[in-house]
């Protein structure tokens, strides 16, 4: 399973986000839904959070944190800076896609939280 961890300043009662104040996530895991290779969940995950650290580093000027673990399946991704209008529709966006993607699967394949950053 993949778990996406959302870091957000603003979390009321652990279940109310504003996504306004989202400023990165944690990913780790592999979904399991086929072989490697074959793993149209992986896959559609993958493209998602690259295209939308790739977005933030190439139009915004917002400093971040970012680390990988190719074997755990792991990316740190943190805005450090205060992020620009951009950044949190790109953030949000990415949020709006995973959740296509839970819905369309399940949580046996993607799991999705929030937690105070």
């Amino acid at each position: 399973m993949i778990t996406v961890t959302f870091y957000a300043k603003e979390i009321e009662q652990d279940i109310k986000v504003n996504l306004e104040s989202v400023t990165g996530f944690s990913i780790e895991g592999h979904a399991g839904y086929a072989r490697h290779g074959k793993d149209i969940v992986c896959a559609a995950v993958s493209a998602l959070v690259m295209n939308t650290m790739n977005s933030i580093q190439a139009f915004t000027s917002d400093v971040f944190d970012y680390s990988e673990d190719e074997k755990k399946g792991r990316i740190v991704f943190k805005i450090v800076s205060e992020p620009a209008p951009e950044a949190k529709l790109f953030l949000k966006s990415l949020i709006l896609g995973l959740q296509g993607i839970q819905e369309e699967y399940g949580e046996k394949y993607l799991r999705i939280g929030f937690q105070n950053s």
